[in-house]
């Protein structure tokens, strides 16, 4: 359907119970769906974008009901043009179901795009349909809409990577600090010392959102794997020569804008930064990550594994034992060898074995393993945070960047989820009762 037939269609139909704001902004889509020259458009466009922020949580829901209802394809059109393919599949058939096909949301959210702002403007809208799905599944088709158009937008091509250091405008800087999701970061002075000559920090940028990071990794310059993520954030450790160290641990990820949830940034920036890491520093050796685990203790929790674990001669131990990382601070005081054991073994498992669906159960684990990284070591009680005693009863895991493996450890993981290990993880999990339980029933 023409963007003139549309207007046509959407002009002659009522609506009852829109706000006179929202009525107001369906009628600027409308127009600027119908504006054929550049400068109208951008006018209009520019209007429609002001309208929209004024609108308030009730009209916004109301727009983006109408959105997902009024600018879909007609059906009548899809119909008749699937049937003159099938019947004659000539290039100009098949062009013209593209066309039909196509949400006209889609080239409404394009000549948004055309004003100041539009971009920045559509990423927060994907973020409150995100938001909003669950109460309103309706809105499903926004966000396919808006994704299909952001993994273009937001492709390689127009990414810039940046490294960030304390020269970087403050700007940028507060939003690290406010969007720091692994390891929170302590004000100023806390920043500061993640910024020092043995560390480094890069973020994607896009031109149109010049100080919003898309992503940023934090990496520490080490002599050796760390094990433990405290040291690394002490802001009284003293600086580590750089020239020294032969690892660069990644010990923070994060994904800034929610909006752009569902297209990968992770392992275009992991290998950019590896890149540029080894041309300032080639005697690196390793390249490696300090990672949560942030599904391990949900996953304890879950009545599945907690009736697997109570089975058998040693059932009711191992839940008493596993009862302890219940008690606050249970790891300051003197921890019994058979927990660690337990809780080490069970981890090893978890992350080789339990799924969700065909995939690792963790997030982190996947976001790892699908860039072609290593499972390579369990590190007891690595980060003694309130979070992470939370998330995985302080257990860290380190992943390894193998540059010479990556492509082929990525090819095994989306050919059939494969679990990249070293013997030292593998181990762990075969001597873990749920293993011993598996061997059992085989």
């Amino acid at each position: 359907m023409s963007a003139v037939s549309l207007l046509r269609r959407l002009l002659g139909r009522p609506r009852s119970g829109v706000a006179p704001r929202t009525r107001q902004l369906v009628q600027l889509c409308e127009a600027l769906l119908g504006e054929r020259g550049e400068v109208s458009g951008m006018a209009t466009a520019r209007e429609a974008l002001a309208a929209y922020h004024a609108l308030d949580e009730r009209e916004r829901e109301q727009f983006f009901d109408v959105l997902s209802e009024d600018f879909s394809p007609s059906p009548e059109a899809v119909g008749r043009a699937a049937d003159a393919y099938r019947d004659d599949p000539t290039p100009h058939n098949l062009v013209r179901l593209q066309q039909v096909v196509e949400p006209p949301r889609q080239e409404l959210f394009r000549r948004l795009n055309m004003a100041a702002g539009g971009t920045a403007a559509l990423v927060e809208m994907r973020r409150l349909v995100l938001r909003g799905l669950d109460a309103h599944p309706a809105w499903k088709v926004i966000d396919a809409d808006l994704l299909h158009l952001f993994r273009s937008w937001f492709n390689r091509g127009f990414l810039r990577l940046e490294r960030i250091d304390w020269r970087t405008p403050a700007i940028v800087l507060e939003k690290l600090i406010r969007y720091e999701a692994v390891h929170a970061i302590q004000g100023w002075r806390d920043l500061r010392r993640r910024l020092e000559a043995d560390r480094r920090c890069f973020g994607f940028f896009h031109p149109q959102l010049p100080e919003e990071p898309i992503i940023f990794i934090e990496v520490a310059l080490t002599r050796g794997m760390s094990a433990h993520v405290q040291p690394l954030l002490d802001v009284e450790a003293p600086v580590f020569p750089p020239e020294q160290a032969d690892c660069a641990m990644f010990y923070s990820i994060t994904n800034c804008q929610e909006g752009l949830r569902g297209i990968s940034f992770g392992n275009l920036l992991i290998k950019q930064v590896v890149e540029d890491l080894k041309r300032e520093f080639p005697h690196l050796k390793t390249f490696a990550t300090l990672s949560p685990i942030p599904g391990f203790r949900k996953w304890l929790a879950e009545p599945d594994t907690r009736v697997r674990l109570a089975m058998g001669r040693d059932g009711e131990t191992r839940i008493a034992l596993l009862a302890q990382i219940n008690s606050p601070g249970w790891h300051l005081r003197e921890v019994p060898e058979s927990l660690q054991k337990l809780l080490m073994r069970l981890c090893a498992w978890y992350l080789l074995h339990a799924r969700r669906g065909s995939e690792p159960y963790d997030a982190v684990a996947r976001f790892h393993l699908e860039n072609g990284a290593a499972l390579e070591r369990l590190n007891w009680l690595g980060d003694t945070s309130e979070a992470g005693m939370a998330r995985s009863a302080g257990l860290m895991v380190n992943y390894v960047y193998r540059l010479e493996d990556v492509e082929r450890n990525h090819q095994r993981y989306f050919a059939a989820h494969e679990v990249v290990a070293s013997r030292a993880v593998e181990k762990l999990a075969r001597k873990c009762v749920l293993a011993l339980e598996r061997q059992a029933e085989g």
